[in-house]
């Protein structure tokens, strides 16, 4: 006997206004972050203002929503969304893309790290760890709302969805949580806690997200409006293949800057 996914999306409605779990824990998500990012900054005496703080969070959470949502639109939809322009809103319905929330966050980091004089690694190491962990909770989100589910299986866990042809499927949303979210936490704040080279966390969050999605693709149900692509892979792959590429070369950049300064000491 497999489970059948019966959770409504809907925490409760007042009217037509409607409270979603998977909007509730993108505000849990932002409020933790908030409270723990600056603890990481403080472990490390990062020297940044209340208000050069704040205005940071405001970007990430700006990069956040307009990112994810606009990268899913130009990724994974862009079609229904230009027949069906008013719902690019309705962020609450689900359909987020990590990766177009990436790079929105990287994109106003930098803006914001240049035009206040700061260093981008050691505001992007302390942040990272808590990214990962929004990201935990909001896959969290996904499974309530029986989204992006798994592929056909006969797992013991297997659960069927609304919305599907009845057929048991992996909770895939529910690996996502816990290799690319609590996981991923896990190991970057314990990356952020030793002394390692500055950017060597925020490349580590790069580059395992990048590895752990990758891996789980082959057991999420592909975007039914995209299917595979080439070589059989998914969107979520492809994207992901390049984080990975990009990771490697973050790295091998860190390495060259690490092995430049001794050089300089050698023949100082």
């Amino acid at each position: 006997m497999f489970a059948y996914h019966n959770i409504d999306p809907v925490i409760f409605s007042i009217g037509n206004f409607h409270i979603h779990w998977y909007g509730l824990f993108y505000i849990v998500a932002f409020v933790i972050g908030y409270i723990f990012i600056k603890r990481n900054l403080k472990t490390k005496d990062r020297e940044i203002t209340t208000e050069q703080y704040d205005t940071m969070l405001f970007l990430t959470l700006l990069g956040v929503i307009v990112g994810g949502r606009l990268g899913y639109i130009l990724f994974y939809n862009l079609d229904h969304y230009l027949s069906n322009p008013l719902k690019m809103l309705a962020v609450w319905e689900g359909g987020m893309s990590f990766h177009g929330g990436a790079i929105a966050v990287l994109l106003l980091g930098y803006l914001f790290v240049k035009k206040n004089r700061l260093r981008f690694y050691p505001l992007a190491d302390a942040v990272v760890p808590y990214a990962a962990l929004g990201l935990g909770l909001g896959r969290i989100g996904n499974f309530i709302n029986g989204e992006l589910y798994g592929r056909v299986t006969d797992v013991p866990w297997a659960m069927i969805f609304p919305g599907t042809d009845g057929q048991p499927r992996h909770p895939s949303q529910l690996y996502q949580a816990l290799l690319e979210g609590f996981l991923l936490f896990i190991i970057l704040q314990i990356l952020y806690h030793r002394r390692l080279k500055e950017g060597i966390v925020f490349w580590s969050f790069i580059g395992l997200y990048g590895i752990f999605r990758f891996f789980i693709e082959f057991f999420r149900e592909p975007d039914p409006q995209i299917g595979f692509l080439m070589f059989n892979l998914t969107m979520g792959q492809i994207l992901c293949l390049i984080m990975i590429i990009t990771a490697i070369i973050g790295f091998y950049c860190l390495l060259r800057q690490s092995q430049k300064i001794r050089q300089e000491k050698t023949n100082a």
